[in-house]
């Protein structure tokens, strides 16, 4: 009997249609390009330079850092590191937070060669900094008040 009603049921269905492409219109051809956007803004470069120039009060930076997940700037006013050119610090950056619940530690390096015995060095401290927008970790703090980034994109400053 179920399938009975089952079978019924498969006939009254109606059949698909098949759409023909050529009846499509494209978003493409409903956008009129000869009106500029209200969004579009020629002096908007200029403006955004300004803003920078200020915001680094005449110093020059080495680069400016981004996120590598979001593209989010993080730090106007930084420097690259001597050895290793994909590493750079600073001390004045946004959207950035640091994990205070997380504590990396580096053992300080011994002397090779030493003939008196020096007093157990406290090893160094940094917290993990992240992008305040997407949570990515984008390089450490230390004990010294200093962001070291690592893991950051460098553009053009």
């Amino acid at each position: 009997m179920a399938e009975g009603k089952a079978k019924e049921a498969m006939e009254t269905e109606p059949e698909s249609t098949t759409i023909d492409p050529r009846d499509i219109i494209s978003s493409d051809d409903e956008i009129d390009y000869s009106i500029k956007p209200e969004f579009y803004d020629p002096n908007l470069d200029e403006k955004d330079e300004l803003w920078v120039h200020k915001q680094r009060k005449g110093r020059t930076s080495d680069a400016v850092l981004s996120c590598p997940a979001c593209f989010t700037t993080l730090c106007l006013d930084c420097q690259r590191h001597e050895k290793y050119v994909n590493q750079y610090r600073a001390m004045f950056v946004t959207n950035c937070s640091i994990r205070r619940d997380q504590i990396l530690r580096q053992p300080k390096q011994k002397p090779r060669m030493s003939r008196r015995r020096v007093d157990a060095e406290k090893d160094v401290v940094f917290y993990p900094v992240c992008c305040s927008v997407c949570a990515t970790e984008v390089g450490v703090f230390d004990e010294d008040e200093i962001y070291h980034f690592f893991d950051v994109i460098p553009s053009n400053s």
